[in-house]
C-alpha cells in the first residue's frame, strides 16, 4: 500500500545542477573581482550577488516545503479513500 518515494532526478542531473551553481556563481564573483571600478562599488556588488543566492535558496526551499506538504495532504486524502472504500459495503441492507 506504501510505495517508497522514488527521486524525481537522477545523479547526471543533480551534478548539473551543482556544477551549474557553481560555475556560475564563480563566474560573476570573478567578474566582480575584476572589474575596473573601485572597492565600494565592487563589495556592493558583491553583497548583491550573496543576496540573490541567499536568497535563491530561501526560495527553493519554501517551494520545496510546499511541495512536501501537498504531498503530505494528497496522502492523508488518499488513505482516508481508500479507508471508506473499504467499509462501505454496497450490498448491506439498511435496517434489516
Amino acid at each position: 500500500m506504501n510505495a517508497p518515494m522514488q527521486s524525481r532526478t537522477t545523479a547526471a542531473y543533480h551534478v548539473q545542477a551543482i556544477l551549474s551553481f557553481a560555475i556560475s556563481g564563480t563566474a560573476l564573483a570573478a567578474g566582480i573581482a575584476y572589474l575596473p571600478v573601485g572597492g565600494w562599488t565592487r563589495a556592493f556588488l558583491g553583497i548583491g550577488l550573496l543576496y540573490t543566492v541567499t536568497s535563491s535558496f530561501t526560495l527553493a526551499k519554501v517551494i520545496r516545503d510546499r511541495q512536501e506538504s501537498s504531498d503530505t495532504v494528497a496522502r492523508v486524502d488518499q488513505a482516508r479513500l481508500e479507508k471508506l472504500l473499504s467499509e462501505h459495503d454496497p450490498f448491506k441492507v439498511e435496517g434489516v
